[in-house]
């Protein structure tokens, strides 16, 4: 049975064995993308309520072990068993498919990310602006959502969320015109290879204002706190899907989540390093599981980076709007322009360590 099987694999067409290998990776990570932001949900209620000296979630078991554990998937069956209600005025068609624009947006992007040496899904040489026109399509979801729902509120969240989201990209833009200055490709596999020789050879040590802007950008493009202001609720009650219930909101709401994990991984490979181990080039270590690039080290580093996002809600109260502005247009995007040309000085003096000579 597993000859015969084996045997028909291989007379099957390369592009037929390539495309079946390909759609079986992205089931794969979809899957686990899901079940990441489903327990992401849970760990963020937990940590908050460890910085808050209280349990968070402790009712809801699996099979009456571990209390707390089965809390994603009671949200998951609340969300799936709410009635979906479309307001009367509204553009059906345009109200259904924001939702799904903003979904696929954050759940394509994985495809050209490098989990390791050997692991990546659509191994693209022009990856990074991949990912460039995937993440500002995302705002079309925003848009549509506030303005389908032929609603003042939530008119009035897509346009605020929309002006943050295309601030912010601008800046996320500038920052990733250093890494590829730095790294001379646009393929995310090349960028973590020219990072290679341990943990002060990452991109953060030379580019760490580019680094610093960039993660703070994305906590605002993915409308987390202390950057939320679209769901402000002394202001404009839920932002751009107050209108949205049951699943139709759980889209947007796995979105955001799949946003977070996407730039936590993303800030992971451009600036510390990717799959490569810190300890890179140690002598005493050798070949050891500790100097060897695995996907181990990409995981740990998106962690902590999540972990970030997390402590920020804990931690800093909600900007005003102007200031949220004011921080992306006067202050981050300035930066990241005065150290683009500071790296095109160095680069032009051969200093640095992107220099080939």
């Amino acid at each position: 049975m597993l000859n015969t099987l084996t045997t028909a694999w291989a007379s099957l067409p390369d592009i037929v064995r390539s495309t079946t290998v390909s759609t079986l990776w992205i089931i794969a990570v979809c899957i686990v993308l899901i079940l990441c932001v489903a327990f992401t949900t849970l760990w963020e209620r937990k940590v908050i309520g460890w910085m808050q000296l209280r349990r968070g979630p402790n009712r809801v078991a699996i099979l009456g072990m571990l209390p707390g554990l089965g809390q994603p998937f009671a949200d998951v069956l609340k969300l799936i068993t709410k009635e979906l209600i479309i307001p009367a005025k509204a553009n059906k068609i345009l109200y259904t498919l924001a939702p799904a624009i903003t979904l696929v947006t954050a759940f394509v992007a994985w495809v050209v990310i490098p989990f390791s040496p050997d692991l990546i899904i659509a191994n693209v040489n022009a990856g990074l602006l991949f990912l460039l026109a995937l993440t500002s399509a995302g705002v079309y979801g925003v848009i549509l959502a506030g303005w389908a729902s032929n609603s003042k509120y939530a008119f009035l969240g897509a346009m605020r969320s929309a002006a943050q989201i295309v601030a912010y990209e601008i800046a996320m833009g500038f920052a990733l015109v250093g890494v590829l200055m730095a790294a001379g490709s646009l393929n995310l596999g090349d960028i973590v290879r020219h990072q290679a020789g341990g943990m002060f050879t990452w991109n953060w040590t030379w580019l760490f204002p580019l680094f610093v802007v960039y993660f703070i950008s994305g906590v605002a493009e993915t409308n987390r706190a202390p950057f939320d202001v679209a769901e402000g609720e002394s202001e404009i009650v839920a932002g751009f899907h107050v209108e949205y219930s049951g699943m139709a909101f759980a889209l947007f709401f796995l979105a955001e989540y799949a946003n977070m994990l996407l730039i936590s991984f993303l800030t992971a490979v451009f600036f510390v390093g990717g799959w490569l181990s810190p300890f890179d080039g140690w002598p005493v270590l050798g070949n050891t599981i500790l100097a060897t690039p695995s996907f181990g080290w990409l995981a740990l580093k998106a962690f902590c980076f999540l972990f970030l996002f997390l402590w920020f809600r804990a931690t800093f109260p909600r900007y005003r709007y102007d200031q949220i502005m004011r921080l992306g247009w006067k202050v981050l995007i300035p930066v990241t322009i005065v150290w683009i040309f500071v790296e095109g000085v160095l680069s032009w003096a051969h200093v640095g360590p992107w220099h080939t000579p």
